[in-house]
């Protein structure tokens, strides 16, 4: 059987870009075990309480819920256990250095297959304040107003 090619989304934190602003985005491999990458190749995981930290050198993905296999027996996994994240030293390094600062977590963004491999998107974020919420959905839809005026006038039907 041929290695599948490209890019198969398994989950997105949607409330992730909403609740956080973004720095710096990362890819990294997980470690996973069988019934998991099973699990996962059903589409079934939940970022949403998903945080990764940073122990000794290393990177940790905690609170991400990969559900049980159904077909699995004995050797299932446990849905909320902490996985290791593989990443370069000089990525653990720049983003150690960016964590330190206070208000500064890392936050999963999405889950993938990329050419067979599942992979992982962590974000460096600050957290957003309610009122910086307001102003970023007010920007948004601004932008999205001058877009469709924009495209009306090209299409000559506002004079």
């Amino acid at each position: 059987m041929p290695r599948e090619k490209g890019r198969k989304l398994i989950a997105q934190n949607k409330k992730a870009r909403h609740d956080y602003s973004i720095e710096d985005v990362y890819e990294a491999g997980m470690v996973l075990t069988g019934t998991e990458v099973k699990s996962l190749r059903a589409g079934r995981a939940s970022l949403v309480d998903g945080f990764a930290t940073l122990d000794d050198g290393e990177m940790w993905l905690r609170g991400v819920h990969i559900p049980e296999y159904t077909q699995g027996t004995w050797t299932n996994h446990e849905p909320r256990r902490a996985r290791k994240l593989l990443l370069r030293k000089e990525e653990l390094r720049r983003i150690a250095n960016k964590v330190k600062e206070s208000g500064v977590t890392l936050v999963p963004l999405a889950m993938y297959f990329q050419d067979g491999y599942a992979k992982i998107e962590i974000a460096v974020a600050h957290g957003r304040k309610h009122y910086d919420k307001r102003q970023a959905i007010a920007e948004r839809e601004s932008k999205r107003e001058t877009d469709r005026a924009l495209g009306r006038r090209s299409k000559g039907l506002d004079g």
